[in-house]
């Protein structure tokens, strides 16, 4: 079984941290699955900015866009400007109940 090709900077850090582990003496195995976790804590990483990132941009547009002002009553009746002149509505005399 083959292992796959290693930076000499992987190899030195796997080395590193299985030592701070308390590992005085490192074997192969140990070695190349500590690089193989050092390898998905970078990809991970890597996904985890590159979610960021799009949730970011598909935020942005909220930030950009103009929010409408409240608005206000206006002060008159527009929809009938004869209204004023029309006598106040009168009550029914009968009503049908059903």
């Amino acid at each position: 079984m083959s292992h796959p090709a290693v930076t000499l900077w992987e190899q030195r850090q796997a080395l590193a941290k299985l030592r701070q582990q308390g590992r005085e003496q490192v074997d192969e195995s140990a070695l190349f699955r500590m690089i193989g976790q050092m390898r998905e804590i970078v990809t991970s990483a890597q996904k985890a900015t590159r979610k960021a990132r799009r949730d970011a941009d598909r935020r942005q547009h909220l930030k950009t866009s103009a929010r409408p002002d409240k608005p206000v009553p206006p002060d008159t009746d527009i929809a009938d400007p004869q209204a004023d002149n029309l006598p106040p509505a009168k009550p029914f005399d009968q009503i049908e109940e059903w």
